[in-house]
């Protein structure tokens, strides 16, 4: 008798043209696995169907509707799905992807998220800094590169001088920072922004702040992958100013198409370094400004980096079936993950 696959709820839908290129591929690489099966999450598949592992990603956006009434009959469905996970006690694998709960929430998605850290079976984490809860069971799962994401989308010509900024654009990103530092940059110098901003308002402070330098091209617009690879392909240089900077999706984007980041100094991206290249990831201590965006140029101009940054461990095989060891385990009582835990592991996935 063939033994049944093991079943895997994801908190997120079905993609969509919009949807984080990360999720399709971690879904893609899951498919790819032997004896598993993924399921996307709707609230009949969540509440009306047989599975596992439930592994959510941001939960926050399970309790988020257009109007306040599609938002309260969300959360009166997620709660009934906590009820379900704890009466069948269904493990929780979450995927720690931001520190802090989201800003402006109320007292009623505050309870919920926190009811879903709760029944938190194990966590994963990116990287080997993200903190967690003492005594809760975390495994390293690297994020995975996007090479093969973007392998078939044209590419631009490098320009000298080009700095570029990508991706959603919000305040806590510091973009603002970016295009104030390089307003003092050389005649010979240019920027080009893409992304969408948070709110209207973020996009007027940003196109205000450009005013009528020439030199700063704004794309402040959802990009699509064309977009997104032609600006970072012509980029000598792809600067990502946050303020706060654990988790980035942009940072192995550029990577991933062979072009040098400037970022926050911090250990996380100091570990990314080590594992790609110093030369590949340049550092600097806040605040960003122009003599380092142009001494960080200059840098580049008298010695680019060679050959591609090294992502092999990032490959999505081996990111895929880390996720299923970490589903698997989630599945055994809580004892034998300890002595798992305890036990010396062959194979780490982490920097």
């Amino acid at each position: 008798m063939t033994a049944r696959p093991l079943v895997v709820l994801q908190s997120f839908p079905d993609p969509r043209p919009t949807t984080n290129p990360y999720i399709v591929m971690l879904a893609d690489a899951i498919r790819r696995q032997p004896d598993v099966a993924l399921r996307t999450f709707s609230w009949r598949n969540a509440l009306l169907t047989r599975y596992d592992v439930v592994h959510l990603h941001w939960p926050e956006t399970l309790l988020e509707g257009r109007t306040p009434l599609r938002a309260l009959v969300r959360q009166l469905l997620a709660a009934v799905l906590l009820l379900r996970i704890a009466i069948l006690r269904t493990p929780v694998v979450r995927t720690v992807h931001n520190l802090e709960l989201p800003d402006g929430i109320g007292r009623r998605q505050r309870f919920l998220l926190t009811r879903f850290d709760r029944l938190t079976t194990l966590r994963i984490v990116l990287n080997e800094h993200t903190p967690v809860p003492p005594g809760t069971e975390a495994v390293t799962i690297l994020h995975g590169h996007y090479r093969e994401w973007f392998r078939d989308v044209p590419r631009r010509p490098q320009v000298d001088g080009r700095l570029a900024y990508f991706g959603l654009i919000r305040r806590y990103k510091n973009v603002q920072a970016l295009v104030r530092a390089f307003s003092g940059m050389p005649p010979d110098a240019s920027l080009q922004v893409g992304g969408r901003p948070s709110t209207p308002e973020l996009a007027a402070e940003i196109a205000g702040l450009a005013g009528d330098d020439d030199r700063i091209g704004l794309m402040l617009e959802f990009l699509t992958d064309e977009q997104l690879v032609g600006i970072a392909s012509a980029a000598q240089l792809v600067v990502l100013p946050y303020r706060e900077m654990h988790n980035s999706g942009g940072t192995l984007a550029a990577l991933s198409l062979d072009r040098p980041v400037l970022v926050p100094d911090n250990e996380v991206n100091r570990a990314l370094a080590r594992e790609v290249g110093d030369r590949w990831v340049r550092r600097y201590a806040a605040p960003l400004t122009t003599d380092t965006l142009d001494r960080t140029l200059a840098e580049l101009r008298a010695e680019p980096p060679h050959g591609r940054p090294d992502l092999s461990a990032r490959d999505w095989s081996t990111v895929g079936a880390a996720h299923v060891s970490a589903y698997r385990r989630a599945l055994k009582p809580a004892s034998a993950r300890a002595r798992a835990a305890a036990a010396p592991q062959p194979r780490r996935y982490s920097w």
